[in-house]
C-alpha cells in the first residue's frame, strides 16, 4: 500500500488548494506533459502562462484543487516535468539574447538524451529561441564516423548524389586531411554547412581563412561546436561564423526552481 494511503485516511474528500510559484526568473517549458501528467492524477491545472512565456522571480503562475495524496503526487510530478524543461529552455534563451542576432544558436545534444524525453527537450529548446537542428530538413549530416566509413569527404559527398534536395552538412575535423584541405574538400563536393566540430578556435580559423583565400566564404555558412559555455558566446559571436552549437550547457541547464505551496482547505 501506498504510506499515502494511510496518512490521509480519513482526508480523502477534503479538497485543498496549491499554487506553483518560480523561484527564479526564466522560461517556462513542459507544459503539454505537466498538463498531462495533471490529468493522469485527476487534476484540473490551470496555468495563466503559457509555453515559451517568461516567468519572474516569485510569479505564481500555476494553480489547481486537489485532494491531500493527489497534491503529494502533484509535486513530485508536475515540478518535475516543469523545472527540468524550463531549465532547459531557459538557458537556450540566455544563449540566444547573448548572440544578440549575430550567430544562430543550435542546440542538437538532444540526441544524446535518452529516448522518453527527446521530444520534451527539443520543444523546450525551441520554446527558448534555439534551434535543435543545424538546418530544415532534408539534410544530410556527414559526422566523422560517416567520414570514416566512407574513407574520405569526397567520397561521403558523392554519395549525396543519389539525396538530391537534401542539404549536405559536413563535419571538419582534420581527421582524413588537415584542416585547410578538408575545407576545399567539402565546398567542392557542395556542402552547405561546414561544422567545425573541434572546439579549437585555431582550427575555426584555419576554415574561415581557407575560405576567404579561395573567394568561396559564401554561400557555404560555417559552424562550430566542442565544449562551448554560455559565457564564449559574445566572444564566438564576433568571429565571423554563422552558426555556434551548444550542448551541455542547454541540455544539462540547471533546474528552473519552483516550489508548490498549499493556502488552504476550500
Amino acid at each position: 500500500m501506498d504510506v499515502r494511503d494511510l496518512l490521509f485516511q480519513g482526508m480523502e474528500s477534503k479538497k485543498f488548494r496549491a499554487v506553483l510559484t518560480a523561484e527564479r526568473s526564466g522560461v517556462l517549458s513542459g507544459v503539454e506533459a505537466a498538463r498531462a501528467r495533471a490529468k493522469a492524477l485527476g487534476i484540473a491545472l490551470e496555468l495563466c502562462r503559457a509555453e515559451g512565456e517568461e516567468l519572474s522571480h516569485g510569479e505564481r503562475f500555476g494553480n489547481f484543487l486537489a485532494s491531500p495524496k493527489q497534491i503529494a503526487m502533484a509535486e513530485e510530478q508536475i515540478i518535475g516535468t516543469l523545472a527540468k524543461f524550463s531549465g532547459i529552455a531557459t538557458a537556450a534563451r540566455t544563449a540566444v539574447q547573448l548572440a544578440d542576432g549575430r550567430v544562430r544558436i543550435v542546440s542538437g545534444s538532444w540526441k544524446k538524451m535518452p529516448p522518453e524525453i527527446k521530444d520534451m527537450v527539443r520543444t523546450a529548446t525551441a520554446s527558448g529561441g534555439a534551434a535543435f537542428r543545424i538546418c530544415q530538413p532534408p539534410m544530410a549530416y556527414l559526422d566523422k564516423n560517416f567520414i570514416r566509413m566512407f574513407g574520405s569527404i569526397p567520397a561521403a559527398l558523392e554519395a549525396c548524389q543519389r539525396l538530391p534536395g537534401f542539404t549536405r552538412v559536413v563535419q571538419i575535423r582534420g581527421i582524413t586531411a588537415g584542416i585547410e584541405e578538408e575545407t576545399i574538400q567539402a565546398v567542392d563536393g557542395g556542402a552547405a554547412i561546414l561544422m567545425v566540430d573541434t572546439g579549437e578556435l585555431a582550427d575555426l580559423d584555419r576554415c574561415l581563412t581557407t575560405l576567404d583565400r579561395l573567394g568561396r566564404r559564401k554561400p557555404a555558412e560555417v559552424a562550430f561546436a566542442g565544449n562551448v559555455r554560455l559565457t564564449d558566446i559574445p566572444e564566438l559571436a564576433g568571429r565571423g561564423i554563422d552558426i555556434l552549437c551548444i550542448g551541455k550547457e542547454i541540455v544539462d541547464a540547471k533546474l528552473l526552481d519552483m516550489k508548490l505551496d498549499v493556502l488552504g482547505e476550500e
